[in-house]
């Protein structure tokens, strides 16, 4: 559910659906970004050809990346049908933005499903949730159990 806070800040109030914290980067922070000022020259297309072998693992890193992402849309589906089949526990997540700002174990479907619109209706008022989650931390509730 996508909701703005009296600020104007969109946050998103949604299920994880994966066990898993998603580690998204930004674009432009990759190995090879920099590439754009070669000119067409024989020095430039050296230069080219040694940083196109320099980036080689970096290219076969993102063929495993690309497997693993392929892997995940078609592992998805089931996951969720086993999930609502078998009544798992649900996580739900605030981000603002983008960036993971809040998270908490929701129960099953129903509950998680009347926690999100709890929690989207609290933003919306200006009682955002405490700052559970940060930049590079694990999940609360892995935070809890220790």
């Amino acid at each position: 559910m996508k909701v703005r806070d009296p600020e104007g800040q969109t946050w998103r109030v949604t299920r994880r659906w994966v066990p898993w914290r998603r580690r998204l980067k930004a674009p432009g922070s990759g190995p090879l970004d920099g590439l754009n000022g070669l000119g067409d020259d024989p020095v430039s297309a050296i230069i080219a050809i040694v940083l196109l072998i320099l980036a080689l693992p970096f290219i076969i890193l993102a063929l495993f990346v690309a497997f693993e992402f392929l892997l995940l849309l078609l592992l998805i589906p089931f996951a969720a049908l086993a999930r609502v089949a078998f009544g798992a526990h649900w996580t739900i997540e605030a981000r603002r933005g983008f960036t993971i700002w809040w998270d908490a174990p929701a129960g099953g479907w129903r509950e998680s499903g009347e926690q999100i619109g709890s929690v989207a209706r609290a933003i919306q008022e200006g009682q955002l949730p405490p700052r559970t989650v940060g930049a590079g931390d694990e999940p609360a509730a892995d935070r809890a159990a220790e």
